[in-house]
């Protein structure tokens, strides 16, 4: 195998990894907020945890130079915690407060499609018709997995919200596409996690975090764990691990790939949701299940049929990803 298929095979390998991450993280975000955390809160506390761990390990890994050399990228850098980190995560959590959870994760997994539409219609880039081809496919099975006919009811502010969402999941993938090469996922993600806690902070008033649930027992399922355990999962995995495995894999593949092959996330959230809280999955889920995951193998087929095309790309810095 040579050098590209092996940079394509590794970042498809993140990607995956960073959608089953992320998807991890409602069974115990969810266990938070029934034990006492309004949504926002919860978020900023995952966030605000993860540049607690991010900032030291770029200091101890990276140096204040590695720090120093981020300056020429901030205004990116700072969208990037904004719109991928912050506003994505807020904007969900609006809609699908006002609108049934499957309509608020289908309209905010629209993001790809918005992606292949700015390449093409702005950037003036050719989008390749596999890539489009499997967001298409994702997309339908996606809307078979969340069950968008039930309980189908539209409010303006909740379908706001969820295009916003959308825009910003767009964002998150385009900023980190233009940055490939220049910023490392370490030091970005760790940039992003600050300025994202920051701009939630006087939303989520996390003066008023109910800190008490940290320590209590919190029922997960038919189960209980420590309040402070689950906080942990949703910090290092579903947030920090999450981040940088996204970010390497774009960095290895592209934008409307990555895009693509980030729909295995909603799988990941239905099968862990099952899991953990006993869910139940129906025969249309599972089928709908069964199509995303096909949308995700169909678009990352486009990265192997325009190898011949492509120079290998050029190596970002190491980064500390956890495995």
């Amino acid at each position: 195998m040579d050098q590209a298929a092996r940079t394509r095979a590794t970042g498809l390998g993140f990607a995956v990894i960073s959608s089953i991450c992320f998807g991890a993280s409602g069974p115990f975000g969810k266990a938070l907020i029934n034990a006492g955390m309004s949504p926002l809160q919860a978020v900023w506390l995952r966030i605000a945890g993860a540049a607690l761990v991010l900032v030291p390990l770029v200091l101890l890994l990276r140096g204040p130079a590695a720090v120093r050399a981020l300056r020429p990228h901030l205004p990116r850098l700072t969208m990037y915690g904004l719109a991928g980190v912050a506003g994505c995560q807020a904007f969900y959590f609006v809609a699908a407060s006002r609108l049934p959870v499957g309509i608020a994760i289908l309209l905010e997994f629209t993001g790809p499609v918005m992606v292949l539409a700015w390449l093409r219609l702005v950037r003036r880039t050719p989008v390749h018709r596999t890539a489009a081809l499997g967001v298409a496919v994702a997309v339908t099975g996606l809307a078979m997995v969340v069950q968008v006919w039930d309980g189908l009811r539209l409010d303006a502010l909740g379908l706001a919200a969820g295009l916003g969402a959308a825009a910003c999941q767009a964002a998150y993938f385009l900023i980190i596409d233009r940055l490939t090469g220049d910023v490392d996922p370490l030091a970005m993600t760790a940039v992003g996690s600050v300025v994202g806690a920051a701009a939630l902070t006087l939303l989520a008033a996390p003066w008023a975090l109910p800190w008490n649930v940290l320590p209590d027992a919190v029922a997960v399922g038919g189960h209980t764990a420590p309040g402070w355990a689950l906080a942990a999962w949703i910090i290092l995995v579903s947030t920090v691990a999450a981040y940088l495995t996204g970010v390497a894999g774009v960095q290895r593949l592209s934008a409307q790939v990555a895009g693509a092959i980030c729909y295995t996330e909603a799988v990941a959230a239905t099968l862990i949701a099952w899991a953990a809280l006993g869910e139940r999955l129906t025969l249309v889920q599972t089928a709908g299940g069964v199509v995303v995951l096909t949308g995700a193998f169909i678009a990352q087929r486009a990265v192997i049929d325009r190898a011949p095309d492509l120079a290998p790309p050029q190596a970002p810095a190491p980064a500390l990803t956890p495995r």
